[in-house]
């Protein structure tokens, strides 16, 4: 690990990263286990991830924990998962506090359960004074739907005459998402497989570089992360331009 470790240039840590925390379900299929077994196994990742990317200076690391699509899901996993999201939360917030990590939320928390947005908020209250990596869970997060809010957010600022529409720029359209106070990740991380994005920080990674593993989420390990950071740094980011032009 150390030596993974080594191997990273430290002044080119990607100051976001994303991840897509997929498998946790096919995780506990593959071991004979309910679906909610990969859950419970997947907050441990969760945690040994935090801590490496804290180690490593990384600014913001961006979960996504839970979409607006997942609320079709059976409501008996959905009433485990939110128990399940918001009881770990409350149990590593003391060592996030001790880690300096602060916690933050995405999301459209209207319809979220009231225990677990008062909860959740009690943790993002407590880890608020922090100043090392920002920790920032998607919870009930649609990109379309945050990209949708936007826009109606700028169009009754124009209706209202407070902007006119050719002061709209990119900018405008960043500054009235989610995510506004983050920069856009740098690296996203998918594990489990498949390569879609699966609506998440649409607008915000037409950038980033994408790295996908088929480890299921229980399984990505603190070294995985290593690679991945490793992976990203080995890449030459162009941003539309040409090899000749960034020399």
């Amino acid at each position: 690990m150390e030596e993974i470790i080594n191997q990273i240039d430290k002044n080119r840590i990607p100051r976001h990263v994303a991840v897509i925390m997929d498998g946790n379900g096919r995780w506990a299929k593959a071991r004979g286990l309910e679906r909610s077994a990969g859950h419970v196994q997947g907050v441990t990742t969760v945690r040994n991830i935090t801590e490496i990317a804290s180690e490593l200076k990384i600014g913001y690391l961006t979960l996504y924990t839970f979409s607006t699509e997942n609320w079709n899901r059976p409501k008996e996993e959905v009433d485990a998962l939110m128990h399940l999201i918001v009881t770990a939360i409350e149990r590593e917030t003391p060592d996030l506090i001790k880690n300096n990590v602060r916690l933050t939320m995405i999301g459209d928390t209207s319809r979220m359960p009231e225990f677990a947005l008062e909860r959740l908020n009690k943790c993002i209250e407590d880890t608020s004074a922090d100043t090392g990596l920002t920790l920032c869970l998607a919870l009930s997060y649609s990109s379309r739907w945050e990209i949708t809010k936007a826009v109606k957010e700028i169009s009754g600022k124009v209706l209202s005459g407070a902007m006119r529409i050719e002061d709209i720029t990119d900018a405008t359209v960043s500054e009235h998402l989610n995510t506004r106070q983050m920069p856009d990740p740098d690296l996203l991380i998918r594990t489990g497989g498949d390569k879609r994005i699966s609506n998440f920080l649409l607008w915000q990674i037409a950038y980033s570089e994408i790295l996908v593993t088929d480890k299921y989420w229980p399984d990505f390990s603190k070294e995985d992360f290593c690679r991945a950071v490793l992976e990203y740094q080995s890449r030459e980011r162009r941003f539309g331009l040409t090899s000749e032009q960034l020399k």
